[in-house]
């Protein structure tokens, strides 16, 4: 007898985790399909964008990720500790960013809650808005279902365009993150697309690799600020801490 859902939701049991998505029939949704010939890369920007502002909405931090043609990487880190710091207004002001908000919550943000109930009320829906911005599963489900609907508006059609809801596994020490940012980071090299890790386009080592270059020209400067950047966490190592070593 299968499980049910909430039974299994591990979000908030574990910090670390590592979370696959792919394309149905593992087909090349977002890069050339071979069937067609027709090229699907410029999606991959579609989640660089979506990434970006989920990064700076979500109290959950990305620690790597990259995006390949028929499937999505990514290392996430749930932020409790924003979550719960962050005010009322504030967790109402990131809800907005991903969905409308019930009108009696707007009448609390504007101060038109008079009575002690309708307070009550809403703030109840506010502690659910705050729970679901430190949840995985809700992550997970604003970028899926984004990228789902913008492609099929483009192809013009309807049906799945992920093979199923995502996939993660918690991880529970320094090594397993530190080896799976490896692993999501080489995903391009090891599939032959890359060569080098500064050529790694659409993962979170170039990003880092970019982000850190001393000497840019002015015009990649501008390019920088009129493209969206994910906010990638600061990763480091405890263990190594001391000696200030960090990724």
């Amino acid at each position: 007898m299968p499980t049910p859902k909430k039974s299994t939701n591990q979000s908030f049991r574990y910090s670390f985790y590592h979370c696959i998505s792919r394309c149905v029939r593992r087909t090349f949704l977002c890069g050339v399909d071979s069937a067609t010939n027709k090229d699907y890369s410029h999606r991959k920007q579609w989640f660089v964008e979506r990434l970006a502002l989920l990064s700076k909405t979500f109290a959950i931090d990305v620690c790597a990720y990259a995006i390949m043609s028929n499937h999505l990487h990514t290392v996430l880190k749930i932020n409790a500790s924003l979550a719960q710091s962050w005010s009322d207004e504030t967790v109402i002001q990131h809800w907005q960013q991903l969905c409308s908000i019930p009108v009696l919550v707007e009448r609390y943000l504007n101060g038109e809650c008079h009575s002690e109930a309708e307070q009550d009320k809403a703030r109840e829906t506010i502690a659910v808005f705050r729970e679901r911005l430190m949840d995985i599963s809700w992550f997970m489900r604003c970028l899926n279902e984004h990228i789902a609907r913008r492609a099929n508006a483009e192809d013009k059609c309807t049906g799945r365009f992920w093979e199923g809801r995502f996939k993660s596994q918690a991880l529970l020490d320094e090594q397993a993150i530190l080896s799976c940012m490896v692993y999501v980071d080489l995903n391009p090299i090891r599939a032959d697309i890359s060569q080098t890790l500064e050529d790694s386009e659409y993962t979170s080592v170039k990003q880092r690799i970019d982000s850190i270059k001393k000497t840019k020209s002015i015009s990649q400067k501008i390019t920088q600020q009129n493209t969206a950047t994910i906010k990638l966490a600061p990763f480091i190592c405890s263990s190594l801490k001391d000696k200030g070593y960090c990724l």
